[in-house]
């Protein structure tokens, strides 16, 4: 059994003796504390930080990072407080235990809420110190490795929630080696069968390629000795949840996924990698299109190397990977690596810049964290960001931006800024206008058009791919709700106050407060937002004003001024709403219905579906068109007409000439002479649907036009 003082004995290839002493002491401590404890399998519980600690160790990591890992479960197991750790091992030891212990159980009806708060909360401790969630993949990677004595449901569970997580979060950092542990080990609990006939076929395919494999790389090792370049030659393994995603997503044999041979050079610096590069191609040929520069342009993780493929004797496929040793140790620990180099006492680029690259990623994610709705709004933000296949644009100044594979322009100007995303207009793709949802290629230079008014719209979530971009919009969208509400809501108030002679900006402060005051409102645009939104009816709230400025209802001030409608002019946004029952047109007589959460929904006047809200004054309101309306309205029409060839192609071409648009249009047989066209248009005003009702009826075969409205 792994003990302390084997624990020690590595350490000492890396860490001075003092602070191997913390470590031992963190670990006595750690022992005591759980006194009595067993794990599951029946282990005393100890051997758990134990096996973290040594996880970590094997990852170089710091002293502090090893003492918290021996101590992460004693705040939540035990009576041991985050004050008695401070006081015994230091404040920054205490708070990265605070930060990995398993957070403080709360009562969710739902478990998905219950985990996304947790994730909230994880994230807040990354952000704080970025070890801690370093120290949290090795807790998550041995309790994975000891499922075992766990009931199959959940197995089931965990090893869910590690690939849609865990997994996701180390391979954004980089840390390979326990990104692909813990997708191995959770496919095995999640698919038992599968995983098991997968590695009995990997363990029989090895054994009959054992000297394919060997052949291979003794000829590319030959190589490189000939050239006189120093590199070590190592054969490549899948492992299994890749070979059972490529089987399942490209519909591919087991055969023909073992028939690709992989093999990585290893060598001492840059320039050798492109000599080595060089080298191989002359030995086997490149596959067209199949080389990558990851070296150039690394990936989001800082993961760095050059990858090709090849044409091998007999045309064998051939994988081949080349890096430097320092990339090799930056691809399998990531953001460890940075400690790595720093219990070395050197600094080293690529490890800075990945640590410079995951404190970025936090800072997205607590952004994220602001702007979404609610725990599992932004849960399914980070789970759809954590790793997409990257493509490589650029800015007019030359810079590189890294965005997801399907990125669109809008997630690029929500790259740049959020700022920028909100006020996009357009776009110039390599210097030619193109439409915003654009899918995005790697090399393309992009050029953002803003302009000072421009809003987000709602549209752009049907094809925005990163989550920042998505998070921003929605947030943008509720601000501008909440700020179109509270206008409409002075409107109604005024508009509610006005029959007494009087306006908000007339009365006195001391109404107002008093009335927030008994609502439990924070403030007057609350009110006037519940006011848009239709959660509170203007005149209800107008004549509790009144009531509180003299004392009394105002009954007998004499007659209300007179009053006009409320005008529209159909670019209120979100909180007027037009009617699809009855499709109402700039000249049709309209009124308003106040529906809750929805602001004002506008119907046409002899409208049916308004029904008994005509005899509630406080939820209709009187409307009349603006004079200065620009927006296309729909309405939809029924033709009932005599069936000919070519009729649909005759209709577009007569409603195009008419200089209005058709949205939709259906056609329904009725007998061998008769058919019925249901259409549906975009017109400017009521005038304009005469004319091209007139152009309609004037066609010979056209027998009755019938405008819908329920």
């Amino acid at each position: 059994m792994f003990t302390i003082d084997d624990l020690a004995d590595r350490l000492g290839g890396y860490l001075p003796q003092s602070e191997i002493q913390q470590v031992k002491r963190a670990f006595y401590y750690a022992e005591q504390a759980h006194d009595g404890q067993r794990r599951r399998s029946g282990e005393p519980y100890v051997t758990h930080p134990l096996a973290v600690a040594n996880i970590l160790a094997n990852m170089h990591m710091d002293h502090q990072s090893l003492m918290a890992a021996m101590l992460h479960d004693v705040i939540e197991d035990t009576g041991v407080g985050k004050e008695a750790l401070a006081e015994q091992f230091g404040k920054p030891v205490a708070e990265l235990v605070d930060g990995v212990s398993k957070l403080t159980q709360i009562a969710f009806e739902d478990k998905a809420v219950a985990q996304a708060e947790n994730f909230q909360k994880m994230v807040l401790a990354m952000s704080r110190d970025i070890r801690v969630i370093i120290v949290k993949l090795a807790d998550r990677l041995h309790n994975m490795r000891t499922l075992g004595a766990l009931r199959p449901e959940k197995k089931r569970r965990i090893a869910r929630e590690t690939l849609e997580i865990y997994a996701r979060i180390a391979n954004r950092l980089g840390i390979n080696t326990i990104r692909v542990e813990l997708e191995d080990l959770s496919f095995q609990a999640l698919h038992p069968m599968r995983a098991e006939r997968i590695k009995r076929a990997v363990s029989s395919a090895r054994g009959n390629r054992r000297s394919a494999i060997r052949q291979i790389q003794n000829n590319l090792q030959k190589s490189l000795d000939d050239e006189g370049l120093s590199g070590t030659v190592v054969g490549r393994q899948k492992h299994l949840l890749s070979i059972y995603k490529k089987m399942r997503d490209q519909r591919k044999s087991f055969a023909e996924i073992m028939d690709v041979f992989g093999f990585r050079i290893i060598c001492e610096d840059v320039d050798s990698c492109y000599r080595i590069l060089g080298v191989v191609h002359n030995l086997y040929k490149p596959v067209p299109g199949r080389f990558k520069d990851y070296i150039a342009i690394p990936k989001a993780n800082g993961y760095q190397s050059l990858h090709t493929s090849l044409f091998g004797a007999n045309g064998m496929p051939i994988e081949v990977q080349i890096r430097t040793r320092e990339m090799e140790a930056m691809a399998n620990n990531g953001i460890a690596a940075h400690w790595l180099y720093k219990a070395g006492q050197t600094q080293h680029p690529i490890a800075e810049g990945s640590h410079a690259r995951a404190r970025s990623w936090i800072k997205g994610l607590l952004e994220m964290q602001r702007h979404a709705g609610d725990s599992l709004e932004f849960i399914e933000h980070v789970k759809n960001d954590l790793f997409p296949d990257d493509i490589y644009v650029f800015t007019p100044k030359g810079d590189i931006m890294e965005l997801p594979q399907g990125a669109t322009v809008i997630d690029f100007a929500y790259s740049v800024h959020t700022d920028i995303g909100n006020s996009t207009i357009a776009c110039r793709i390599d210097r030619h206008l193109a439409p915003l949802s654009t899918r995005l290629e790697s090399g393309q230079t992009l050029d953002i058009i803003t302009a000072p008014g421009a809003r987000p719209n709602l549209a752009w979530l049907n094809f925005v791919a990163t989550a920042k971009a998505r998070s921003a919009i929605r947030h943008a969208l509720k601000h501008q709700q909440h700020t179109e509400a509270v206008q409409l809501g002075r409107r109604l108030l005024n508009k509610a106050l006005a029959e007494f002679e009087t306006s908000l900006e007339e009365l006195p402060d001391g109404p107002l407060a008093t009335l927030l005051g008994e609502l439990g409102l924070k403030n007057e645009d609350v009110l006037l937002e519940s006011i848009g939104l239709g959660t509170r009816v203007a005149h209800v709230v107008a004549r509790r004003l009144l009531d509180l400025q003299h004392g009394e209802r105002p009954a007998g001030k004499g007659e209300p001024r007179a009053h006009g409608p409320i005008l529209i002019s159909g670019a209120e946004g979100m909180v007027i709403k037009f009617a699809r029952c009855c499709h109402p047109l700039p000249g049709d007589p309209v009124i308003g219905h106040l529906s809750v959460g929805k602001g004002i929904v506008v119907h046409r006047s002899e409208c049916r579906n308004l029904g008994e809200l005509r005899n509630d004054p406080d939820k209709l309101f009187a409307l009349e068109w603006s004079d200065d309306i620009a927006e296309d309205f729909p309405v939809a029409l029924r033709l009932e007409v005599q069936s000919r060839r070519g009729l649909v192609a005759e209709l577009a071409g007569l409603v195009t000439d008419a200089e209005a648009n058709i949205e939709r249009i259906g056609i329904e047989e009725r007998d061998a002479r008769l058919a019925t066209v249901n259409l549906t248009l975009s017109v400017r005003d009521r005038v304009h649907l005469a004319r091209i009702i007139k152009r309609l009826r004037n066609l010979s075969h056209v027998e009755r036009i019938t405008r819908l409205g329920n």
